[in-house]
């Protein structure tokens, strides 16, 4: 990241506000709804996807602490009250092996063919967006199909959120779903970070020396808009959102292709 011109600088500032703005208020999509931004940009896939992990790891924490001091002194629960530890386990006894063997793809996979499946994979997402049908699990077996789909492609990553989430709604209430997701990215993604480490990978850890504070200003608009998605689903605001991945997933693939 030392050879970039001061306007990539710029925008992925602004990309990385995104990141935090959406992480927080959605409870998943850092990375989905970043990455293909973010590879526009400069098309570096493991670099940007180690900073998203580290920053996933820091936010998480982050969010618990600043829920527990949010409510009143005499209303205050500990910061992991809100998190629904039976079906946690129940999706981690499912995601961590291809989690696994995901991290090992990242690993190995050129940079440019990872690239191609990230974009891919997010015009798929876009579409379901789009049209207002995101993706639903319909019995246990799909949704353990579901479950390790998403272990995996968060493994190579880190876009697998959605298909796990479209189990999670299923089960977990919508006052738990977004602290239940937070502590099952934050254990996945250690074990990523953790494998990039013994792997040799740099994670540009000085760059969070900037990066974090824009995060930062989209982290706590993030935090209102949660709020307000709780008692508002908008399905406008997600075909926003769709119709942003689209447009610039396809033009990732067109530059990787080429």
């Amino acid at each position: 990241m030392l050879d970039l011109m001061w306007y990539q600088y710029a925008l992925i500032s602004v990309t990385f506000a995104w990141s935090g703005f959406v992480r927080t208020g959605l409870g998943f999509g850092g990375a989905l709804f970043t990455l293909p931004f973010l590879l526009l940009i400069d098309n570096q896939p493991i670099v940007y996807l180690s900073l998203i992990a580290v920053q996933l790891l820091f936010f998480s924490v982050l969010t618990f602490v600043q829920n527990y001091y949010k409510p009143p002194k005499a209303e205050r629960q500990p910061p992991l009250s809100n998190v629904d530890w039976p079906y946690l386990r129940k999706m981690l006894s499912i995601v961590i092996v291809p989690k696994l063997i995901g991290v090992f793809g990242l690993l190995t996979l050129p940079g440019n063919l990872m690239s191609i499946i990230i974009f891919g994979i997010v015009v798929f997402y876009a579409c379901t967006y789009i049209v207002n049908r995101p993706l639903r699990a319909t019995n246990r077996w799909v949704e353990t199909v579901f479950l390790m789909m998403g272990g995996y492609i968060s493994g190579t990553s880190l876009i697998g959120a959605p298909l796990i989430v479209a189990v999670a709604t299923r089960h977990i209430a919508t006052k738990q779903l977004r602290d239940t997701l937070f502590v099952l990215w934050f254990i996945l993604v250690t074990i990523k970070v953790s494998v990039l480490i013994y792997s040799g990978v740099d994670l540009h850890l000085i760059n969070h020396l900037w990066l974090v504070p824009c995060a930062f200003v989209g982290h706590m608009l993030g935090l209102r808009a949660h709020d307000w998605l709780i008692q508002n689903q908008s399905g406008a605001f997600y075909r926003v959102i769709g119709c942003s991945l689209l447009a610039a997933s396809a033009v990732g693939l067109t530059q990787a292709l080429l």
